[in-house]
């Protein structure tokens, strides 16, 4: 199922408008706060021209992207960065992300961990395998350099007994 008209960004709750007509090819995908940052200039010329096998399209805003039609994969950089959070977080090929699910749709919500500026992904993984489309984003991604990782409980406490 590709995404509704309106998706929702669950840690901020932040409203994404996504143009699903078919006969619009440009998809309308709000920029993020941090969209002019240099770093985002990097990773959208790198970006790939297809993700989870579905071609790139045109978007209407500045370090944005969009794939399929309709869109099944949305890339937004700039976003706010993440801090520490109990949220899920997966490493990808060099890349961490922070995965939430949104409560209210079958949309996942990745974004980086550790970089800056960050850069967001929502995708349903019902329609597109979440490994597939944070391989295929990983290397544009690695144009903005890690400064953090994600940590598990048990990389910050001793759990062992020194009794």
């Amino acid at each position: 199922m590709p995404f509704s008209a309106r998706a929702v960004r669950p840690a901020a709750g932040v409203l994404l408008a996504l143009s699903l007509s078919a006969c619009s090819p440009i998809v309308d995908v709000d920029a993020a706060p941090d969209a002019a940052n240099p770093r985002c200039a990097e990773v959208m010329i790198s970006l790939p021209n297809q993700v989870a096998g579905y071609e790139l399209r045109e978007t209407n805003s500045q370090a944005t992207a969009a794939w399929g039609d309709p869109s099944q994969v949305v890339l937004r950089c700039g976003v706010e960065i993440p801090g520490p959070t109990t949220d899920a977080c997966a490493s990808v090929n060099d890349v961490d992300w922070v995965i939430r699910e949104s409560p209210d749709t079958d949309v996942w919500t990745a974004v980086t961990y550790g970089r800056n500026p960050a850069v967001e992904v929502l995708f349903d993984p019902n329609q597109v395998p979440s490994s597939t489309v944070l391989v295929d984003l990983s290397v544009p991604v690695t144009r903005i350099e890690q400064t953090e990782q994600c940590l598990s409980l048990s990389d910050t406490v001793d759990l062992t007994d020194e009794g």
